[in-house]
């Protein structure tokens, strides 16, 4: 581990004191201070660090990483969600169904970007890409979910 901080405290321009800093900010376990006093680093010497280019480069790498993994997360289990979701609206506690159904409808559909809403022939009108295939694959609500999510709303305007 120590060859591993000395490489990249060469390739960095950080001290390996700057790096375990990093690190240990970034663990999840301490919060700042603790943190700090469990390197014995004063506010003072952080608050300069925190002024030192190449320590803010490597502290917005480790904070874009972080996004990143936790978008890979959602990402990975958005479908699963969904579909819990289109159960829920199946609910016998209705008011289990009307929530899953205004959530599912506030998620929004990537599909559905730029669509407008026909009322003379009451149906939603997509933007088609003659040369995209982007619904494929997606699952699709049953008409009988489709017909509780409109009721829902019927609903709450009404």
């Amino acid at each position: 581990m120590s060859r591993v901080k000395s490489r990249r405290s060469a390739e960095t321009g950080l001290s390996k004191k700057q790096l375990a800093v990093i690190d240990d900010l970034f663990a999840g376990e301490l919060d700042e201070q603790m943190v700090l006093d469990k390197n014995n680093i004063s506010r003072a010497v952080f608050g300069r660090w925190l002024a030192n280019e190449h320590f803010i480069e490597q502290f917005n790498e480790r904070i874009e990483r972080s996004f990143r993994r936790s978008r890979f997360i959602i990402a990975r289990y958005a479908p699963l969600a969904a579909a819990k979701l289109v159960e829920l609206t199946a609910s016998d506690k209705e008011e289990t169904a009307r929530k899953a159904c205004l959530d599912i409808i506030s998620m929004g559909s990537p599909g559905l970007a730029g669509a407008s809403f026909d009322l003379a022939q009451d149906r939603p009108v997509v933007p088609v890409d003659v040369g995209s295939s982007s619904m494929e694959g997606q699952p699709q609500l049953s008409p009988e979910t489709a017909s509780k999510i409109l009721a829902t709303l019927a609903e709450e305007e009404g």
